[in-house]
C-alpha cells in the first residue's frame, strides 16, 4: 500500500519507471545482442510495460506550454536503424490497426523497429523529465506518458507484440536484408522476407 501522498512517487509510477528504463537500456545497447535475443527480450518487457502503463495515475498537467523534448530526429533514426538491422527479415509485418488503413485497400506494412523507436522516444523523454526531481515536471511527465500510451504508443506496443510472437513461434530464423547498390528502401527486393512469405500464404500463392 502506498504511503506517499504524492502520486508521482506512487508504487505504480516507480514500477513503470523501472520497466521504461530497462526498455531504453536494451534499445540503446541492441548492438551488443543478436536479433533473436533482442526479440525475446522485447517479448518479455513489452507486456510488462503495457501493464504498468495502464496503471499510471490520471493526473492534470501543471504547465500549458508542453513538456521539454530531448530525443532528436537523429536519435530516433539511430535506434530505428540499429533495430532494423538486428531484426532483419523479422522486422516488417502486416498491420490492420493503423490510421493509414483508411486510405488503403487492406493491411499496411509496418515495422517493429519503427514501433520500438517511437516508443523509445516517448520513454526516454519521460525518464529524463521524471529524473529532474521537480514535482511539477514529474507530474506532467506522468500525465503526458499516460496520454500518449492511451492514444499513441500503447497500440504500437501491442502491434509489435503480435508480430514478435508470430515470428518467434514460426520456426523461422532471422535473415539479413541485403540492399543492392543504388536500390532504395521502396524498391528493394523483399521476396524472401518472412512477412512477404506470410503475405503469399494468405493469398494462397504458396501451396
Amino acid at each position: 500500500m502506498d504511503t506517499n501522498p504524492d502520486p508521482v512517487y506512487s508504487r505504480n509510477v516507480v514500477e513503470f519507471v523501472a520497466v521504461a528504463n530497462e526498455f531504453c537500456k536494451y534499445a540503446e545497447h541492441a548492438s551488443e545482442l543478436k536479433g533473436d535475443e533482442m526479440l525475446r527480450i522485447m517479448q518479455r518487457i513489452l507486456p510488462l510495460m503495457y501493464l504498468k502503463a495502464s496503471l499510471l495515475p490520471q493526473l492534470d498537467p501543471f504547465f500549458e506550454d508542453g513538456n521539454e523534448k530531448f530525443v532528436t530526429e537523429d536519435d530516433w533514426k539511430a535506434i530505428n536503424d540499429l533495430l532494423k538491422e538486428k531484426f532483419g527479415t523479422a522486422n516488417d509485418y502486416l498491420e490492420v490497426f493503423d490510421e493509414k488503413i483508411n486510405d488503403s485497400e487492406g493491411p499496411v506494412l509496418s515495422s517493429i523497429s519503427e514501433d520500438m523507436a517511437d516508443i523509445y522516444q516517448d520513454m526516454k523523454d519521460f525518464l529524463l523529465l521524471y529524473q529532474t526531481g521537480t514535482g511539477e515536471v514529474m507530474n506532467d511527465a506522468v500525465w503526458e506518458c499516460r496520454m500518449n500510451f492511451e492514444n499513441f504508443w500503447g497500440q504500437k506496443l501491442l502491434n509489435s507484440m503480435r508480430a514478435i510472437h508470430k515470428f518467434i513461434y514460426s520456426g523461422e530464423e532471422i535473415g539479413k536484408v541485403e540492399k543492392k547498390s543504388g536500390e532504395d528502401d521502396e524498391n528493394r527486393n523483399t521476396d524472401n522476407w518472412f512477412i512477404t512469405r506470410r503475405q503469399k500464404d494468405l493469398r494462397g500463392d504458396i501451396k
